[in-house]
């Protein structure tokens, strides 16, 4: 209870160098973010496409991405990501099964995106459940280790001759529809007290320029030192 009352006052000591339209911006991005559903992208090749994915978990209020990076490069395309490596929260691991086993922890259920005929059609995926939604490989899609992991598998229904979709148009696509409908339903899917304090206060640090100043002159004042 101290450790949450001493991060509300940090939070309120640093806000006062942030505008109030700042502030008030956080508050409502924060209002329509979630947990209940996160995004896990294996071992992209193209950098790109894993900064357009993270736009849209911002765009659509996802907060956390889970990035596998076992072969490629570990950069962000800031061009692409538009600023959004800012307010999505990136986890990044060294293998599949690193990540698989942190997001079972977590209590999610492992979905894997795949065009696979035995697949969930994206208008039938049950959302009441707390999901870590797989995107594979441009080249390869899902690993096999991913595949067996999953407790479910996901596809986009199409009409016409193409059986796949780029992984950043794809994950656009059933982002929003997950997030439509969830937003529709009686799930209780939105950030915890806790989890929304945290986030403004990350963000709000990100905002000052002299943080490290600031942050000292702080902890001199309620003598943290």
């Amino acid at each position: 209870m101290k450790e949450k009352t001493s991060e509300v006052e940090y939070l309120a000591y640093l806000e006062e160098f942030i505008t109030e339209n700042r502030k008030e911006k956080f508050i409502k991005v924060l209002q329509q973010r979630t947990n209940h559903f996160t995004i896990a992208i294996e071992d992209v090749f193209q950098l790109h496409n894993t900064s357009a994915v993270m736009r849209s978990c911002e765009v659509f209020g996802i907060q956390n991405l889970h990035v596998v990076e076992e072969k490629y490069g570990k950069k962000i395309d800031k061009e692409i990501a538009m600023g959004a490596q800012k307010w999505v929260d990136v986890s990044r691991y060294n293998s599949n099964m690193d990540c698989l086993k942190a997001l079972k922890e977590k209590g999610y259920q492992i979905i894997a995106t795949t065009p696979h005929d035995n697949s969930c059609l994206l208008d039938d995926f049950d959302i009441s459940k707390p999901s870590a939604i797989f995107f594979g490989t441009e080249r390869n899609g899902l690993s096999d280790e991913v595949m067996n992991e999953a407790d479910g598998f996901l596809k986009i229904p199409m009409a016409g001759f193409t059986e796949s979709l780029n992984i950043s148009v794809s994950a656009a696509i059933i982002i929003q529809s997950i997030m439509s409908r969830l937003r529709k339903s009686d799930v209780d899917w939105k950030l915890t007290e806790e989890e929304t304090i945290s986030r403004r206060l990350a963000w709000t640090k990100n905002s000052i320029k002299d943080i490290k100043r600031i942050e000292q002159r702080y902890k001199e004042i309620n003598n943290l030192l």
